[in-house]
């Protein structure tokens, strides 16, 4: 789900008088920053603190986690990610965000952003201005040194306190049976004193002691430290990691930093290398990433497979799902690590990463008719900041590349709500005079659908002519199909089915072969059908969308088939048969979950409620109408669709309105609009509705 608050590892350990504090600053101010050095414990109090409160927010908590951002576009997006806002509208996303967070009485949690403060910082502030109900929790290094800013500094646990004790007990029995033996204890509290409370010091410590006994362990530790105590003066910091705060505060980063690189001593030289490779990946990664991108040269893949249980053994790296993710103050290290390794080291990791990636977005759209339809949908939300990497790089070293994979992503992305990095994506690669071919006919006509779902239908129809150009030039003809469909979206979308017929008939012509032969042409398919339904011709319609939605079927394919169940579920309405209409809204509904496109869940959710007031059950109606209109404002637009949409829509609300009265389908209404819109939703899929 959007937002969702991270999963905690370990057991919460002490912090009350930090968490009363904080709760008790968000009861009564709207910006409230924790701060404080990597590691010392930030976000596990936050994800505390923000699930208590979560009760006392109407519309409850956003978790946006910032580490992978590296800009602010991408701040932006991870930002509207978090909030469930997959903005198609064209308005600047931040615009964008500050209209839909005002209506809303949240919490927002920005977690780890320093590496792009100022345009956190920035943003926090529109969002405070614009939006009354909202409140923010602030996990950073640094506050934001904004006027209505609470700062609340975090320090380590107690060092001779128990709760510092059980964090490192806790570490040991995670990594050996038995946890400490009953000679240990005045050990352990002595390694809790010498790495002065410090949360993750104290984890990676604990760590070790599956290899090294406990006394063995302290001695090598305080060695290292005792370096550090004589070094201390006499040395200024070398990194960011010991160079923050000031009032003391630098000589705890330089523990904790002493730490890490004293696990990183203890790990074997294939590992450490590896530490540095992973800090490629700008979220979580899997078994075939790490493989792919990170071997090479002396790392086999052998290496990257028994490293990465190593590090995870060590608690460098921390289990993801069926991966793993490392912590920022973890991959700092490993990325300055990596800088001492050359130019040609960072080169050609970040080569092997753009690789990879390009060549899992084209094993999608070569997917795309079939049942890992849905699978790549989820990978490509999934993995959007590694994508988004690997197209910057292929811009600037390899752009025919970057024309290619861009194109392919369009629909991926358009569902997601990433519509402004498509096209940002799609504009810069095109800047390229010497990509020609297919590559740059894909990308002009996945531009012309872009600017079309953004509403920009003279753009769209200029770079869909130009795509049907070049296609036409180098007799492409999945080209062909590409730009007929973009100009045929646009003409639907602007009320002019019969213009949307002649262009999807002349792709059709163009590049024969059977139905479902290629994504192209069933997505021509597809914009006849629709236009049959536009124009009247409701058994054409009907006759030609049955029969592809069996093909639909029979392939696995999810996205079209939503549409023909959308279109037989018009067809069926405008012909009186209510049941039928229900039943295939609904089905459309289970296609769009499964792929989780709000803008196509909103336009059935619209014509579901229009089933429901046909069906005799105004209530049900009444509500899901509210519910439509919750997922709308995540589009960033009012309701749209194309024309003859709307009408169908008056006619039913009308019929649920004269069937409660006008006051009973504002309550039920409003029921429906105050709702979780994708947990009602949901919830009624999964009933016997």
């Amino acid at each position: 789900m959007p937002g969702q608050t991270p999963y905690a590892r370990s057991t919460f350990v002490g912090r009350e008088r930090e968490r009363s504090s904080l709760l008790d600053a968000l009861r009564t101010r709207r910006l409230v920053s924790l701060t404080g050095p990597g590691g010392i414990g930030k976000t596990r109090l936050a994800r505390e603190v923000s699930a208590e409160a979560a009760g006392k927010f109407a519309h409850g908590t956003h978790w946006a986690d910032l580490g992978p951002v590296r800009d602010a576009e991408q701040l932006l997006t991870e930002v509207a990610r978090a909030v469930g806002l997959a903005d198609q509208s064209p308005r600047p996303r931040a615009e964008a965000l500050c209209a839909y967070l005002a209506r809303q009485r949240c919490l927002l949690v920005l977690d780890s952003g320093e590496q792009v403060w100022e345009a956190v910082r920035d943003l926090a502030g529109d969002l405070l201005t614009a939006c009354p109900g909202l409140t923010v929790l602030l996990g950073s290094r640094r506050p934001l040194e904004l006027v209505e800013e609470y700062v609340y500094p975090l320090g380590p646990l107690p060092e001779d306190g128990p709760e510092a004790f059980a964090l490192f007990a806790e570490g040991v029995a995670a990594v050996r049976p038995g946890g400490l033996g009953p000679g240990e204890r005045a050990v352990a509290a002595r390694i809790c004193a010498r790495l002065e409370g410090i949360p993750l010091a104290l984890e990676l410590a604990a760590a070790r002691a599956a290899r090294l006994p406990l006394d063995e362990l302290a001695a090598r530790l305080e060695s290292r430290l005792d370096t550090l105590v004589a070094e201390r003066h006499d040395s200024p910091p070398d990194d960011a990691l010991s160079a923050e705060r000031p009032g003391g505060a630098p000589d705890r980063h330089r523990t904790l930093r002493t730490t890490i690189g004293w696990s990183h001593e203890l790990c074997l030289p294939a590992d450490r290398l590896l530490w540095a490779r992973l800090t490629v990946f700008r979220g979580p990664f899997d078994l075939q990433a790490a493989r792919e991108v990170c071997a090479g040269g002396p790392l086999t893949r052998a290496d990257v497979t028994a490293g990465l249980d190593r590090l995870l053994a060590c608690s460098v790296l921390r289990g993801h799902g069926r991966g793993w993710s490392m912590l920022d103050t973890l991959a700092e290290y490993g990325g300055q690590w990596l800088e001492r390794l050359g130019t040609d080291e960072h080169e050609a990791l970040a080569a092997r990463h753009a690789a990879y990636f390009a060549r899992l977005v084209r094993l999608a759209d070569e997917e795309w008719l079939g049942p890992r339809q849905i699978t790549w949908f989820r990978w490509a939300r999934e993995a959007y900041g590694e994508v988004s990497a690997a197209l910057t790089y292929l811009t600037e070293h390899r752009p025919d590349e970057a024309l290619d994979v861009a194109g392919r992503l369009v629909f991926f992305w358009a569902c997601c709500g990433r519509l402004h990095e498509m096209r940002s994506l799609l504009v810069s690669a095109l800047k390229n005079p010497s990509a020609t071919g297919p590559h740059r006919t894909r990308a002009l006509w996945a531009l012309g659908v872009a600017y079309a779902l953004h509403g920009e239908y003279t753009a769209a129809e200029e770079v869909s002519a130009r795509g049907a150009e070049t296609a036409e030039r180098e007799r492409d003809r999945e080209g062909m199909l590409g730009a007929a469909y973009a100009s045929g979206l646009t003409a639907l979308l602007t009320g002019e089915p019969a213009r949307a017929l002649a262009l999807a008939e002349a792709g059709l012509d163009a590049a024969p072969g059977p139905d479902a032969g290629s994504p192209g042409r069933l997505r021509c398919l597809l914009v006849r059908v629709f236009a049959y339904t536009a124009l009247g011709e409701r058994e054409r319609a009907r006759a030609e969308a049955e029969r592809l939605r069996a093909r639909c079927l029979a392939l696995g394919e999810r996205w079209a088939l939503s549409y023909f169940d959308y279109q037989l579920a018009l067809v069926h309405l405008g012909e009186g048969r209510a049941q039928p209409a229900l039943r295939y809204a609904r089905a459309a509904l289970e296609s769009k979950r499964a792929i989780e496109d709000s803008f196509g869940t909103a336009l059935c959710l619209d014509l579901l409620a229009a089933t429901l007031s046909a069906a005799g059950q105004a209530q049900r109606a009444a509500r899901m109408s509210g519910i439509a209109e919750s997922f709308w404002a995540t589009t960033g637009h009012p309701q749209r669709g194309t024309p003859e949409l709307a009408p169908v829509r008056e006619r039913y609300e009308a019929l649920a309105r004269r069937t409660l009265g006008d006051e009973r389908w504002k309550l039920a209404y409003r029921a429906g609009r105050r709702t979780d819109a994708r947990e009602a939703l949901y919830s009624w899929l999964d009933g016997p509705g």
